[in-house]
Parts: C-alpha cells; sequence; structure tokens
C-alpha cells in the first residue's frame, strides 16, 4: 500500500499558493497550536519564520514544506489535515491575508485503512 499523506491541499488553495509563490518566492506553511489564530495554517515567506528544533514537518503541499509545532502534533497525529482557502481576513501574518482570504486546515481523523500506511515523520 502506497504511504498515506498527512497533509493535502484543495485545487483552490493551490492558485492562490501560486499566486503568492510568484510575488513572494519560495513559501513554507506553519500550524502552530496558540490562541486566536494562533491554530490556523500561516503561509510565509522561507526563512520568515525560524523552524526550531521541536517543529515537525508534516509533507509536503504544492510544494511547499508544512510544519506544525511538536506539541500541536500531538492533538493532530492521528488526522489527515486539508488546506483550503476561504474568503475573510484571518488575524495572523500569513501572506494570504492581505487578499482578503485565509487558509484554513480542515482535519478528519485517518481511518482504519489508512492508519498504518500514515507517513511516519519521526524517522524523518
Amino acid at each position: 500500500m502506497a504511504v498515506v499523506e498527512r497533509v493535502s491541499v484543495t485545487n483552490e488553495a493551490k492558485k492562490i499558493i501560486d499566486q503568492l509563490r510568484e510575488k513572494h518566492g519560495e513559501l513554507i506553511f506553519h500550524q502552530s497550536g496558540g490562541c486566536c489564530d494562533g491554530s490556523a495554517p500561516m503561509c510565509l515567506e522561507k526563512g520568515d519564520l525560524l523552524i526550531g528544533a521541536q517543529d515537525v514537518c508534516l509533507g509536503e503541499i504544492h510544494g511547499c514544506k508544512f510544519y506544525m509545532a511538536s506539541d500541536q502534533f500531538e492533538y493532530y497525529k492521528s488526522m489527515h489535515i486539508k488546506i483550503d482557502v476561504s474568503k475573510g481576513r484571518g488575524s495572523s501574518f500569513s501572506l494570504e491575508i492581505p487578499l482578503g482570504l485565509r487558509f484554513m486546515a480542515i482535519s478528519r481523523l485517518f481511518t482504519d485503512d489508512e492508519i498504518d500506511s500514515v507517513r511516519d515523520v519521526t524517522k524523518e
């Protein structure tokens, strides 16, 4: 069975990522566990956020590495995250905010069939 990815992205979100990449260059996503919009995925220019030893790389979405704080990962380790985009302004430093948009994470539990094949991020 193929490896089951922990993160994915919708086609609408891919279009916004392309638009942001054209303007800002290489991008990353980071989802931390905090108050307010701190638990929303943030799209940032690579290098604008120091990725620490406590951050976990869950994979890539549309050519962008997706990181999460390790304590937040404890809550999400049994879930798939799909990144989508919607109208509305979030209150973070994410690059899509000036466009009147915000990325959002839609999570679901892995199925019994998926769980044994989920990418093991602890070995990467």
